[in-house]
């Protein structure tokens, strides 16, 4: 439990980061690839699944070996994309507003979620070979869905810019940048 809190810990003071690096790093498109660079709930979902994806790299040394790592890296994967929208779309429907302390809490929520549901399925017995490729099959399909998107989103709800109605790069607003020089 101690490695869940961890990772969690680490995992969201990363994507805490990665909300305002874009703006920090004046715009940088590479950085903006794997950050928030507006205020969609498509954007809020990349700075969970970024440093998930970099935790890949601890976890991936220490857990690679068991049969059940690219399930459990997966599912740790799809937690956010899924529980995200769900929470946010969801308490909405009820305010009718976006509500900050709740998107917080529940950012945080999600990425405690998704490295325990890692955990669990590390501790399984052993899945079959043919769950094994078809996780690492998966998670190929949500990095590329995460790096197209990214590059290239659907003109759906999920990544608008509930500010500028704009998607993608072109959503970005200085309306809410702290970063930014005053002239």
């Amino acid at each position: 439990m101690l490695e869940v809190i961890i990772s969690a810990i680490v995992i969201s003071l990363v994507g805490t980061i990665a909300h305002f690096l874009y703006d920090i790093t004046n715009h940088n498109k590479f950085i903006g690839l794997f950050t928030a660079v507006n205020e969609s709930t498509w954007e809020h979902i990349k700075i969970a699944l970024t440093p998930i994806l970099l935790c890949g790299l601890y976890d991936g040394f220490v857990h690679g070996e068991n049969p059940n790592y690219f399930l459990a890296k997966l599912v740790s994967l799809v937690t956010p994309i899924i529980i995200i929208p769900c929470i946010f779309y969801g308490y909405k429907s009820i305010s009718k507003k976006p509500i900050l302390v709740i998107d917080i809490l529940s950012f945080y929520l999600v990425i405690f979620l998704s490295q325990f549901l890692f955990k669990v399925i590390i501790d399984l017995p052993a899945i079959p070979y043919l769950f094994e490729y078809l996780s690492c099959a998966g998670l190929f399909v949500v990095f590329g869905a995460y790096c197209v998107l990214t590059l290239m989103p659907l003109k759906l709800f999920i990544f608008k810019d509930p500010i500028s109605k704009k998607y993608g790069f072109r959503a970005h607003t200085d309306t809410f940048n702290p970063f930014k020089k005053k002239k």
